[in-house]
């Protein structure tokens, strides 16, 4: 007797599609993919899985109405070695630091996952700020990327903390 595959509980995944990544980034989403492939979950991205057939916008509020979890990927997608913040207002900065960008996408579609009441997990890579990525901005904790030199240790801490959004996903799956 053939056993019926088990349906996977969709999860919306912010982040640039693959050919926006560079190679070392590309290895810290295939870590990512990896814990949501070992949980039975599916993971759905617009230009990974999914694939406009509307306005991109409207194709994520769709494909976010059918998600019981979110995931968010800061990666850097725009780098610039100096600037000012907030010019020519009295809390205007000038910085001559590198100031990393992630793709203004993960923005809106935090903002979205956020307001349909998901269940979010927040990653972003180092020295990635702003909104969402910024702490205290919402009940969120905001983790470190993993890359290809985490530690064993530091992998299994994050499947630990994984597992944790993973039970929260299925209760909002299940509508326990």
């Amino acid at each position: 007797m053939m056993e019926t595959p088990r349906m996977r509980i969709p999860v919306f995944v912010s982040g640039p599609s693959p050919d926006n990544l560079s190679a070392e980034q590309e290895k810290c989403a295939a870590i990512i993919q990896k814990l949501v492939g070992r949980y039975k979950l599916e993971w759905r991205a617009l230009g990974r899985s999914d694939y406009p057939n509307d306005l991109p916008l409207k194709e994520v509020l769709r494909m976010v109405r059918h998600c019981s979890g979110g995931i968010i990927l800061g990666f850097e997608q725009f780098r610039a070695d100096k600037g000012e913040f907030k010019p020519g207002s009295a809390n205007a900065k000038t910085t001559d630091s590198p100031v990393r960008f992630p793709t203004p996408w993960n923005q809106l579609e935090a903002g979205i996952l956020f307001s349909h009441q998901v269940p979010l997990i927040i990653f972003r890579e180092i020295g990635v700020t702003g909104g969402v990525f910024d702490i205290g901005t919402s009940e969120v904790f905001i983790h470190q990327m993993p890359t290809s030199l985490t530690s064993a240790q530091a992998l299994d801490d994050l499947d630990s903390v994984f597992q944790n959004w993973v039970g929260r996903v299925r209760s909002h799956y299940y509508g326990n």
